[in-house]
């Protein structure tokens, strides 16, 4: 079973790994200070929940009692579910915040930024899904 746990454990720390990397090759074209602070507590809680995985598995691994008194050895990392809940926690908070974040510079403008949708162009009409251009109904 170690073998499986020490796998488990590699497994995630490459993808912590490739998550990292991913990560930070994407551009971020935040403004202000608050924007880069929160992607960066957002990319905390994304990565580090892959290495607080693989530390989990890792825990597992080392504890060589079997049975019922491995329970018992493994209650003294009880402490380590709060951490991938912690980051878990972390990452969300971030997203819904750097998500909740005014556009531009008015404050009470609170509509979520979005990417336009891929193939559209600012300033075309929507076309519906048969390809023609649907016409705005007037209020």
């Amino acid at each position: 079973m170690r073998a499986l746990e020490l796998a488990a454990a590699g497994l995630f720390a490459l993808g912590g790994l490739r998550s990292l990397w991913v990560w930070t090759r994407r551009p971020f074209e935040g403004t202000d200070l608050r924007d880069h602070l929160l992607y960066a507590l957002y990319l905390t809680g994304r990565v580090g929940l892959w290495f607080a995985i693989a530390g989990s598995f890792l825990i597992w691994s080392s504890i060589r009692t079997r049975g019922r008194a491995a329970i018992d050895e493994a209650a003294a990392y009880r402490w380590y579910l709060l951490v991938p809940l912690g980051l878990a926690g972390l990452q969300l908070v971030a997203g819904w915040f750097l998500g909740r974040r005014p556009r531009g510079n008015d404050p009470g403008d609170l509509t979520p930024r979005r990417d336009p949708r891929p193939g559209r162009r600012p300033g075309r009409r929507a076309t519906d899904p048969s390809g023609r251009a649907r016409r705005r109904r007037r209020t």
